[in-house]
């Protein structure tokens, strides 16, 4: 507590020197357990100068994904982040909000590693999620919706990337349908939503909502298999972008999302997501139990549904649950 403390007023005194005796006083602490607290955030990774007779200031921040980090640039949301569970490695970020979920978790708790060592993606796929690298987190929702008015949020979440990459970096990613944020031709994120309906009643327990950006990868922090299909925002975009700052971003935007669901007003969200949806007007192949089908795709509706041409003229909607897939990225969702 000394230590987030000493943090905060560091950061409000904007590069300022602050005197170990000012802190020592508005702490009410000696100035040794000011020095303790400094050197501890050092530790860290913190750059704090300090210089005799005018005391210590903050000079950068490391690119932890921490609530000490996170919660200064994250804006007022109404549900989704007010609480956060910061954590250096777990196993997956979605396992651990299922489990917060049923131990009575609030709504719009949101989970944050920096890395998993489980992490999955959609149909039992393993997501690679290597430390320091990328953006790992879920949030768990409790919405007081029937489980039909949920269809959309994995599709309603993509945009959510969408946004918080542009507006964190500038660059605006595609979304390959359903699910999938792209950049460079390649997928830049994995986005799993899992939920939980009493079998009796049909009534929703809760919903996560599990998103993996790529951030900070490298090409060889993907095995080779990924390496041909994956990319990130510092390969995209030549250079590194915040993890913090784009952690913020993300909960910002499914706050935005959750408001959005529980009005039933989608419209914006359905309008960004067919400007952005990079499969149609192409030929793609649907790939099922039954074999594979090549379409073409020709528009989303208003259930985030894919509505496909076939060869013979005729239109039909698929949903991501019945079918993958196959398209102008030679990758299978």
């Amino acid at each position: 507590m000394i230590r987030e403390t000493v943090l905060k007023l560091l950061r409000a005194g904007g590069g300022a020197f602050l005197s170990g005796e000012e802190l020592s006083c508005r702490l009410g602490l000696s100035r040794t357990a000011v020095w303790k607290a400094v050197d501890a955030l050092r530790r860290e990774g913190y750059d704090i100068e300090a210089r005799t007779g005018m005391g210590y200031r903050l000079l950068s921040a490391p690119d932890a994904l921490t609530e000490a980090e996170i919660r200064p640039l994250l804006e007022p949301t109404a549900a989704v982040g007010r609480e956060l569970r910061c954590f250096d490695e777990i196993d997956s970020t979605n396992t651990y909000a299922k489990q917060l979920a049923l131990e009575g978790g609030a709504d719009g708790t949101v989970v944050v590693a920096n890395c998993q060592t489980a992490g999955r993606g959609r149909m039992d796929r393993a997501f690679q999620s290597p430390r320091d690298k990328g953006v790992y987190l879920t949030a768990l929702l409790r919405p007081e919706l029937p489980a039909e008015r949920l269809l959309p949020v994995t599709a309603l979440a993509g945009v959510a990337v969408s946004r918080a990459v542009e507006r964190t970096c500038g660059v605006r990613p595609g979304l390959k349908w359903p699910n999938d944020p792209v950049l460079g031709s390649k997928k830049l994120c994995g986005i799993l939503t899992e939920l939980s309906v009493e079998a009796e009643t049909g009534r929703l327990q809760y919903l996560v909502v599990g998103i993996g950006i790529n951030v900070l990868h490298t090409a060889e922090d993907f095995s080779p298999d990924v390496a041909a299909v994956a990319t990130s925002l510092a390969m995209e975009l030549g250079r590194p972008v915040s993890r913090p700052a784009l952690a913020a971003a993300l909960i910002g935007e499914l706050d935005r999302l959750y408001t959005a669901l529980k009005a039933g007003d989608l419209t914006d969200y359905l309008a960004e997501y067919r400007r952005d949806c990079v499969n149609l007007g192409r030929e793609v192949q649907l790939i099922s139990a039954a074999g594979r089908e090549t379409v073409t795709a020709v528009d989303i509706d208003r259930d985030f549904g894919l509505v496909v041409r076939q060869a013979d003229g005729t239109e039909k909607i698929v949903r991501s649950g019945e079918v993958s897939v196959r398209g102008m990225y030679g990758y299978v969702e």
